[in-house]
């Protein structure tokens, strides 16, 4: 039986944050160090390229969420 009058499941507000990344682990390849990087607010990953160690790293994946 369906009711006409339900209430909606609540979605989680997901807020947008200045992520604070921190190194879980890397290795070295012919490209530079690859870099598996996650939130430590939210828990969110990525996976960073650091080309060389005076530059910042860039993205190489988008943000995973769990």
């Amino acid at each position: 039986m369906t009711a006409l009058h339900t209430r909606p499941i609540p979605q989680p507000i997901i807020t947008a944050h200045e992520h604070a990344w921190s190194v879980e682990s890397r290795h070295r390849t012919s490209e530079g160090t690859v870099l598996y990087v996650r939130c430590g607010d939210c828990g969110t990953r990525r996976v960073d390229v650091e080309q060389h160690p005076s530059m910042p790293p860039t993205a190489l994946s988008r943000t995973l969420r769990r």
